[in-house]
């Protein structure tokens, strides 16, 4: 019986921070000072507060200990774990107080309602034995002893749960049809492939809990007849599927997985796919045609998977949130599941916290909080305390929301008829430097980027939109190109083949709506208001302030600004790179953007 466990975050991004150098110089300070049979090192999955990797709690206190490096963690042995005394300097501090209490308290945590990510940052994603300990495969269990399949896909429907990936369809209805599709063979596959720029939800859950994806495929399975998976996860993605082939390997060796599990007529493998990083096999029959060796490309429907899938067998595919939520769900019942979150959005949802935001990191909140809430209380605030200009929800496909719609609760619903998207759950803040023409051109540029190219409307329509919203920034705009913005984004929406077209246009058609003002600021007055914009920036040198130090001219890189101590200093736009350069070297605060 240990007294204390510790508990070290090894999730991507505190792998990225040193969490394994760290991980052993504990594990040598811990037998150095004779404490192996009274302290457990438990390396975990992702803890949620990304930004403050690597992050190590200590139990049964809850003590909270962020960026600890190697010489860090062998200051916590030695003082917290031999003598008792936490180390203050490596706790979490906001607002200039230290946080003593356990970390649960702190509001990124409290406010949270964790279902999908229950098991991340609390076990060993390499144990099985930890995952059952944690009430792990009694889902499995109970569907394959004590319920039929038709019980189960009525207990998926009970509980509301719609697909997170980012359609947000009803999963048990989904289920039902596939289960009812006749044929000897089925498919259930994990859709795993998370290309959206900022997202790492999939990830995070697949690293830090991989039992509970299994675990779910297996229910799946079981439900609609299904005895084969394939999880389709990109290459880009190592620790996944490192610890992936772990947890189905551990799970063979158990006999959950296999031939006949639990005793019963029920038999079930699991496959990984690794994807090349196409976007557009996020799109689930581009998917399967590349689980299928083919180039991934999106095909009409219908016919649906349900009925013609993988290999033109009836198949089912949900992504890796919605798997890992359905063994809580069999365990705590469906009524139980759609107590949380709101009439036609039921449960919680995994959001990826990025951009200007003070904590970034991975959230799980019931649906119906408001995006105030996730990112005002949750997130802490916009970094730097600058002002909140703008959330980008639901990633590329999504929509940018402005501070009016700070109250607006986190539902299907409620972020459709703004005009934007749930979608697997990236939200991106910006603050008051941040260009929205420039943000729109972003996401247009990834999204034309990763277009198959198969239907004319995504192929060409995107590229058009996109040089049109570079001929606006560079200054070149016409004011008649907002409306032919619209009516393009609109063609595209409307006549592209697959999600990835469709959606594509959401940040410009949001972004004309809510921020027209700065189109017009780009087109009619050549400015753009947040100074990003480098076709309409430039840099002036105020005589009045300026000591004619010479700091400016000696550190350009273009060799753009002429004078000396009897001339006044003068910068030639033309030859500007707008690198700002000469900014951030001036002494005196002589120069300004504009």
């Amino acid at each position: 019986m240990y007294r204390s466990h510790v508990l070290i975050c090894n999730g991507t991004g505190c792998h990225s921070g040193g969490a394994t150098e760290t991980t052993e110089a504990i594990k040598k300070e811990i037998e150095k000072l004779s404490l192996a049979n009274e302290v457990a090192v438990v390396p975990t999955g992702c803890h949620g507060m990304c930004e403050m990797g690597p992050i190590i709690v200590v139990y049964p206190e809850g003590t909270f200990y962020c960026r600890v490096n190697p010489e860090d963690g062998v200051e916590i042995v030695r003082e917290h774990l031999a003598k008792g005394r936490t180390v203050e300097r490596l706790m979490f501090r906001e607002s200039e107080r230290i946080s003593v209490a356990s970390y649960k308290e702190l509001p990124f945590y409290s406010k949270q309602k964790r279902i999908a990510l229950k098991n991340c940052g609390y076990i060993n994603p390499d144990s099985i034995e930890e995952y059952i300990g944690h009430s792990g495969y009694e889902a499995l269990g109970k569907c394959l002893t004590s319920l039929t399949q038709e019980q189960v896909i009525e207990e998926l429907k009970k509980s509301g749960l719609r697909g997170r990936g980012g359609g947000g369809f009803p999963t048990g209805l989904k289920w039902s049809f596939c289960a009812k599709s006749p044929g000897p063979k089925k498919y259930v596959i994990c859709n795993a492939d998370e290309g959206d720029p900022g997202a790492f939800m999939d990830r995070s859950i697949l690293e830090g809990d991989p039992h509970s994806i299994i675990e779910g495929m297996a229910i799946g399975a079981y439900a609609i007849g299904a005895d084969e998976a394939y999880i389709y996860c990109r290459a880009e993605y190592p620790l996944a599927i490192e610890r992936l082939k772990t947890a189905i390997a551990q799970a063979e060796e158990y006999g959950l997985l296999g031939e006949k599990i639990f005793g019963t007529d029920f038999s079930f493998e699991i496959h990984i796919k690794e994807g090349a990083g196409a976007f557009v096999c996020g799109e689930e029959t581009a998917l399967m045609g590349s689980i299928e060796g083919k180039r991934g490309m999106p095909r009409p429907r219908p016919p649906f998977p349900a009925v013609s899938g993988l290999w033109g067998k009836p198949t089912n595919i949900n992504n890796v949130e919605t798997w890992a939520n359905v063994p809580q769900i069999i365990l705590n019942g469906g009524e139980w599941y759609a107590s949380m979150g709101t009439a036609e959005s039921k449960g919680t949802k995994v959001f990826a916290l990025t951009g200007k935001v003070k904590h970034t990191g991975l959230v799980e909140v019931p649906m119906g909080v408001t995006l105030r809430e996730i990112i005002m209380e949750i997130g802490g605030g916009i970094l730097n305390d600058k002002k909140f200009k703008a959330v980008q929800i639901g990633g590329p496909s999504g929509g940018c929301l402005t501070e009016d719609h700070l109250d607006t609760p986190v539902s299907y619903e409620d972020l459709t008829r703004l005009g934007a998207i749930m979608g697997s759950g990236g939200l991106v803040v910006m603050d008051e430097e941040n260009c929205m023409i420039d943000v729109a051109k972003f996401f247009l540029e990834f999204t034309q980027r990763e277009s198959c190219g198969k239907c004319s409307p995504c192929r060409e329509g995107t590229k058009q939109m996109l040089i049109m919203l570079d001929e606006i920034t560079k200054g070149n705009g016409k004011i008649e190109d907002i409306k032919k913005l619209e009516e393009l984004a609109l063609m595209v929406k409307n006549m592209s083949l697959c999600g990835l077209g469709q959606t594509a246009p959401n940040p410009l058609l949001t972004t004309l709506k809510y921020f027209r003002h700065e189109y017009e600021a780009h087109i009619i007055e050549k400015r753009c208001p947040a100074h990003v914009c480098s076709g309409l920036i430039t840099f002036t040198i105020h005589a009045d302030k300026c000591k004619r130090c010479g700091l400016c001219t000696k550190n350009c890189p273009a060799k753009c600004i002429s004078g000396d101590k009897n001339t006044a200093y003068v910068i030639d736009n033309e030859r500007c790179v707008k690198c700002g350069t000469c900014i951030d070297k001036c002494p005196f605060k002589a120069i300004t953007k504009e």
